[in-house]
Order: C-alpha cells, then sequence, then structure tokens
C-alpha cells in the first residue's frame, strides 16, 4: 500500500504544481513508483510543466465518471521507465464534477499500484481543496516568504491540523532570495516555522532555472548544476529518511516522522 501526499498552500501561485513536479521527479529517480495527481480541474497545467501534454487521451473525469478505467487514463513519463505517471486533471469540466467519493475511490486504487500518489492541490480552502485534503495520508504545505502567503498557510495548517491526519503536515518555503536573506530584508526561516507551528521539510531558492526548466516540460532537478533542483533532492530524500541538513540553516534537523514513514527502502 502506498502513501498520498497532498501539496496545497491555501494562496496560488506559490509553486505547488512545480514542486509536485520535482519532488515527484526525484522520488521516481530514486526507484519509487509514483503518480501524480492533477486536481485543478479547469486549470491544469501539471502535464505542460511535465512536457506530458501531448500524451494525454484521458483524464481523472473519465475516470470518475467510469468513461474509462484509471489504467487507461494514466500517461508514463519515458524518461523513468515504469517509475513515474500523471494522471491529468480536465481541462474543461467544472471543479463541481468530481465529488470526495469519486476522488477517494480513485486515489485508493493508485495507492494500490505505487508508493507515492503526489497530488496538486488547487488553490484556496473551498471545494477542490476539500476533496484534495480529504483522502490524503498527509501534506507538504507550500508557501512563499511572503505576509499573504504565511496568512494563508495559516487557515490550511489549521484545517489540516483538525483532519488528524496519519502524517504530520511538514512545510516547504518556495522561492528565498539568498541576497534578501543575507541583508536581512527577507522574512526570518526560523520566525515562518515557529508561525505555522508544523515541521520545516525544505527550503528552494529563488532561480530562473525553473522558469526556464517549466518552459521547456523539463523538471529543474534534471539540471546537475541548479541550486533550486538540489533544493527538491534534498527535500524527496529527506521524505525517504535521510538526515540532510536543511538549506540556508546552521543546524541539522533529523529525519523525524517523515524518516520513519517514508524510510522504506
Amino acid at each position: 500500500m502506498g502513501i498520498s501526499i497532498v501539496v496545497t498552500s491555501g494562496k496560488g501561485g506559490v509553486g505547488k504544481t512545480t514542486t509536485t513536479a520535482n519532488v515527484s521527479t526525484v522520488l521516481a529517480s530514486l526507484g519509487k513508483k509514483v503518480c501524480m495527481v492533477d486536481l485543478d480541474i479547469g486549470l491544469r497545467n501539471l502535464d505542460a510543466v511535465m512536457g506530458l501534454t501531448n500524451r494525454i487521451v484521458y483524464d481523472i473525469v473519465d475516470v470518475a465518471q467510469h468513461r474509462v478505467v484509471v489504467s487507461q487514463a494514466l500517461v508514463r513519463d519515458p524518461r523513468f521507465e515504469d517509475k513515474l505517471y500523471l494522471l491529468a486533471a480536465s481541462q474543461f469540466a467544472d471543479k463541481y464534477v468530481l465529488d470526495k467519493e469519486s476522488v477517494g475511490r480513485i486515489i485508493e486504487e493508485l495507492k494500490q499500484r505505487f508508493d507515492f500518489v503526489m497530488i496538486d492541490c488547487p488553490a484556496g480552502i473551498e471545494y477542490g481543496f476539500q476533496n484534495a485534503v480529504s483522502i490524503a495520508d498527509g501534506a507538504l504545505v507550500v508557501i512563499n516568504p511572503e505576509v499573504a502567503s504565511i496568512s494563508d498557510a495559516d487557515r490550511v495548517v489549521g484545517i489540516l491540523e483538525n483532519m488528524n491526519m496519519p502524517i504530520t503536515p511538514h512545510l516547504i518555503i518556495n522561492r528565498i532570495r539568498r541576497n534578501m536573506v543575507n541583508d536581512g530584508t527577507s522574512m526570518k526561516i526560523d520566525n515562518i516555522v515557529n508561525h505555522l507551528g508544523i515541521p520545516l521539510l525544505g527550503i528552494v531558492v529563488d532561480e530562473d532555472k525553473v522558469i526556464t526548466a517549466s518552459n521547456t516540460g523539463r523538471t529543474v532537478v534534471l539540471d546537475e548544476t541548479s541550486d533550486a533542483g538540489h533544493s527538491y533532492r534534498n527535500i524527496a530524500k529527506r521524505m525517504l529518511g535521510e538526515n540532510i541538513p536543511l538549506d540556508l540553516s546552521d543546524h541539522t534537523k533529523k529525519a523525524g516522522f517523515w524518516g520513519r514513514v517514508f524510510g522504506r527502502k
């Protein structure tokens, strides 16, 4: 039985899809079998970031409405043999076409086949968000070091904690600017973590290479020279239990609960 992880934030535009794509890519490259699920109905873009748009025939709505079975809708990423797959969102359907029961049935079936089911959550905390988080075993909360992003994430964290997920939600701080950290104009990482009250899993630096990679349908983790790619690789390795010091930090965080859960190799 695999594990379902929702990548969420509350606020749009913080990097959920990029995080889903890159973390999934690393997990697949490390030998885990991974399925990415795009639940952003009507606004799908995970397929574009992965360069898989032309391979899509069916989507999650087709599966939910029993037009096809799950295996027919899965898109395999040929760069990773049989390790990485995508279940795309519908580009045209209304978000209310899915409900918790149908999404839950699909995710449970995928967990029978994959080590990780990575769910790209729509923005906001309404219908699509509720569908995504209600069937997840754990969550990655992605934020930017900005007041609005942290405020929205605070509400999301409160909802997640009330759900008593089997795996404690963890935090990823995205688009950290080193120059602002060095000159003291960025929000302090420790203050952000203390405010949100969930463990920090990783910090991703802001880098143009992320945009370049997305525009070419490649994840930035495939670029060995990318600092952001290095950050995502460390995040995925921490999920598998490796004890890796956090970037831009002078202290080491232990693998903790994630390590105990994901340490199966």
